[in-house]
């Protein structure tokens, strides 16, 4: 062991780390093991901020909300066997969120391959997709040479080049983990992206908007565009609304704002696109799925959709019968380039006539009064406490947590919100919020369910580093998305679990937190949160009867049980102007 410890600095192990630290990582999040010794040496050796996490999901999550939180690629690191598979819901959170994060996992040397060696970790051991670029990896590759890495770190410069998100799998067998190497010398290439914006496309973009009405539906993608969103907004006089993931992007108190679409969203959007008609929708950076759409009829526009987006795959994937023109186009270039022919004045002409606005409109209270916590006026103070009194990330796990959040916060600013509507796995954001706040270097607060603080959550991992985390859990004993939709649907199942008291949970994990069991106790609770000094958390007791605004999922839900042929088909929604 001397003699490796001696020779760490120019194996392969930390010309490895030497190279992805000339790729912009500064930030390592995994579990270790006995075969990524050599690496996991050569790691904490190096300028990397190597956080050791209590499991390879949990630390995925936190690469995600990490990399969203700096921009900068994130490296997760696991070892052979069940360390590369606990990794995998979050790694395919990552890829479904458009993160770029890059994945160290040792694999069997080969001198043991088909030897029932220890956790035997190979394409052939196990599934080969984990080996292989393909719909989980973007990039994948088994080390098998020290010559190899010059090549592989090309690859991995050219990925996180990329406009979008970036997922990378490098393999590396455990014996050469210490061979002899040095990170090349040569500069990693970077690839130049110019937008996709031609002459044409500006012209085509111009020619659906010009003559008719039409309003701006914001997704996820959009984000790095605010300044440019906001401008079309204001020129054009659109009503504009937004997905999920699209909050913050146009401030939700701007007039021109209508709501919110999909999951937690505002059913008043789709009443309006109905009433008022306009001829075309802008879809700015989404993908119009499930989450954030439902595959409504109602959103069918009568000229159809404009789509732009940096996937050529997305325009016309979740409405195929509706006519689409897709752009495939950074959507800030494309902006720019639209609102400097709007303002020429050879482009003039009659505006498209404006449309009436309205406001979101907000499910009332579900309950006049309760012994306990009414959801709504716990977002209540959240939005006071957490969004417009802190400069605070805030994250919502999968559940009614993300329900209640999305429909009643309210977000000036992109970035402020981080939820995973698509993937939607609980626990994200109950460990994400760790890497969101060592990322921001701030205070990070997670809204959660209990079930989801049960199943992931790294309070331990924020202690060690001292990760200004807050968990906000909604604390019910039962899996409440789940009781409110089976009992919705008519049907039955048992949702309970045992109560946990979660002030104990994190005391006995090392980190500080106050229970609330009535609603005047909110506000001192969230002040104390907001000011603590380390990883803090606010056990709530949510009064039960509370049903979570969740009726469009619950009615898709009921469609699709009555006509598992039909519904939410998106080749069904046709034009009902």
């Amino acid at each position: 062991m001397a003699a490796f410890r001696d020779a760490a600095g120019s194996n392969l192990a930390a010309a490895l780390v030497d190279g992805l630290l000339q790729l912009g990582v500064r930030d390592a999040f995994g579990v270790s093991g006995g075969a990524m010794a050599a690496f996991w040496h050569a790691m904490s050796a190096s300028r990397l901020r190597v956080c050791h996490f209590h499991h390879e999901s949990g630390a995925a999550f936190a690469a995600s909300e990490a990399h969203f939180a700096t921009s900068r690629p994130v490296l997760v690191f696991t070892t052979t066997g069940p360390g590369l598979t606990n990794a995998l819901t979050g790694l395919m959170a990552a890829r479904d969120e458009g993160a770029k994060v890059i994945l160290v996992s040792a694999c069997s040397s080969a001198a043991a391959r088909g030897r029932f060696a220890i956790q035997e970790t190979t394409p052939e051991s196990m599934p080969s997709g984990l080996f292989r670029a393909g719909p989980l990896f973007h990039f994948a590759e088994v080390l098998e040479h020290t010559t190899d890495l010059a090549r592989v770190l090309h690859e991995l410069s050219r990925g996180l080049s990329r406009r979008g998100g970036f997922l990378a799998h490098v393999a590396v067998p455990t014996a050469l983990q210490a061979m002899p190497a040095v990170c090349p010398d040569a500069p990693m290439p970077q690839v130049a992206f110019d937008g996709g914006v031609t002459p044409q496309v500006l012209q085509d973009c111009l020619h659906a908007l010009a003559d008719d009405s039409f309003a701006i539906w914001l997704g996820f993608g959009a984000r790095a565009a605010a300044v440019e969103v906001r401008a079309l907004v204001e020129h054009s006089g659109a009503a504009v609304f937004c997905t999920p993931r699209g909050k913050g992007i146009v401030p939700e108190t701007h007039p021109q704002f209508i709501g919110v679409t999909g999951m937690g969203g505002h059913d008043s959007v789709a009443e309006w696109v109905a009433t008022h008609a306009p001829a075309r929708i802008l879809v700015l950076g989404s993908r119009l799925g499930e989450a954030s759409s439902f595959w409504d009829a109602r959103f069918v526009p009568r000229g159809g959709f404009i789509h732009v987006d940096l996937d050529p795959e997305v325009p016309g994937a979740a409405y195929p019968a509706v006519p689409t023109l897709g752009i495939v186009a950074d959507i800030g270039a494309l902006l720019r380039g639209l609102l400097t022919l709007l303002h020429k004045p050879s482009s003039a002409r009659a505006a498209p006539p404006a449309l009436p606005m309205a406001r979101p409109a907000i499910a009332p209270m579900t309950l006049p009064d309760s012994r306990r916590v009414r959801p709504e006026i716990l977002m209540d103070a959240v939005q006071r406490h957490v969004v417009d009194a802190t400069d605070a990330i805030v994250l919502a796990d999968s559940g009614n947590a993300f329900i209640w959040t999305t429909h009643r916060l309210r977000f000036a600013h992109p970035g402020r919100y981080r939820v995973s509507t698509a993937m939607g796995a609980m626990g994200h954001a109950a460990a994400g919020v760790v890497g969101a706040a060592l990322g921001h270097g701030g205070r990070a607060v997670a809204v959660v369910g209990d079930g989801s603080m049960l199943m992931n959550n790294e309070i331990n991992t924020a202690v060690k580093y001292r990760a200004c985390a807050v968990w906000i859990v909604l604390n019910d004993a039962r899996y409440g998305m789940c009781a409110q939709g089976m009992h919705s649907l008519g049907l039955n199942a048992d949702a309970l679990f045992p109560a946990v008291d979660f002030v104990a949970f994190a005391k006995a994990q090392g980190a500080d937190g106050v229970r609330v069991s009535h609603e005047q106790e909110l506000d001192a609770a969230l002040q104390l949160a907001m000011h603590a000094t380390g990883p803090f958390v606010v056990d709530v007791l949510i009064d039960v009867r509370a049903h979570a605004p969740s009726a469009a999922r619950n009615r898709a839900l009921e469609l699709q049980m009555a006509d598992p042929r039909a519904a939410g088909i998106p080749d069904l929604c046709y034009p009902t102007h």
